[in-house]
């Protein structure tokens, strides 16, 4: 699984011109699955959880990047991005052979959703499988990539 963390000061979703999902400052996390996480990366939703509610990524009163997102109260977008998966070594088009077929990569997506929820209050989401309008405003900007698994 590969996740990339964005520290956001504002974050939507749009479906069709709607928005679905919109947060304030918080995390916007981009959620992609490999075909070699399904089944057994669900047992490692809680420790993945709990890393990315307790990464020191946001600054405290000296600048330093010092606190989490529990510590500034802030909120968590969860959007599905299968096209971490593309491979681009070869040729012009990705190739999308290690990215986890839909169902059980909304199977896993929705799990994650419910860890996320079970350990923090302020989680929105994306459409799984829709294709969305994400707007990001990164604060920094900071970005990092997990890759779990």
């Amino acid at each position: 699984m590969k996740i990339v963390v964005q520290r956001v000061s504002s974050s939507f979703v749009k479906v069709n011109g709607n928005t679905i999902s919109s947060i304030g400052c918080g995390l916007n996390l981009l959620v992609g699955f490999s075909k070699s996480d399904y089944p057994n990366i669900v047992d490692e939703f809680g420790k993945l959880v709990d890393k990315v509610l307790n990464l020191r990524i946001f600054e405290d009163k000296e600048g330093k990047m010092n606190l989490s997102l529990i510590d500034v109260d802030g909120e968590v977008i969860l959007i599905s991005q299968f096209t971490l998966y593309g491979d681009l070594s070869r040729g012009r088009r990705p190739s999308f052979d290690n990215a986890l077929g839909f169902d059980k990569a909304k199977e896993l997506f929705i799990r994650l959703e419910e860890e996320f929820r079970k350990r923090w209050n302020k989680v929105k989401v994306g459409e799984f499988g829709a294709h969305m309008e994400v707007g990001i405003v990164n604060d920094g900007p900071v970005t990092f990539i997990i890759d779990w698994g």
